[in-house]
């Protein structure tokens, strides 16, 4: 997954889209920090950006972007899945 993360990113770049990559994010339980996420991308500031080589997207993956979105503040999130000759994506709104 991570050369498509950085093939994402060099794309990004080269189009003049700002973004920050595999910024960490602390998770809070109870007012403390019990942990960290970290999105693959976050674009524009206001979308999280997941890099995936699955099957297909599925609830795990929805899952996982649901906490991302929970987390850093965001509303929407795009998934991209690189595994298969077409590509599959998914937006996912908090």
């Amino acid at each position: 997954e991570k050369p498509y993360e950085n093939a994402l990113a060099v794309e990004f770049r080269l189009a003049g889209i700002d973004f920050k990559q595999q910024q960490p994010f602390p998770v809070l339980y109870k007012g403390r920090v019990v942990g960290e996420c970290i999105p693959d991308l976050i674009v524009l500031g206001k979308i999280v950006v997941e890099a995936k080589t699955v099957a297909a997207i599925g609830d795990s993956e929805i899952g996982q972007m649901l906490t991302y979105l929970k987390v850093t503040g965001h509303q929407v999130g795009m998934i991209f899945n690189f595994k298969n000759p077409k590509l599959e994506w998914e937006r996912v709104v908090r």
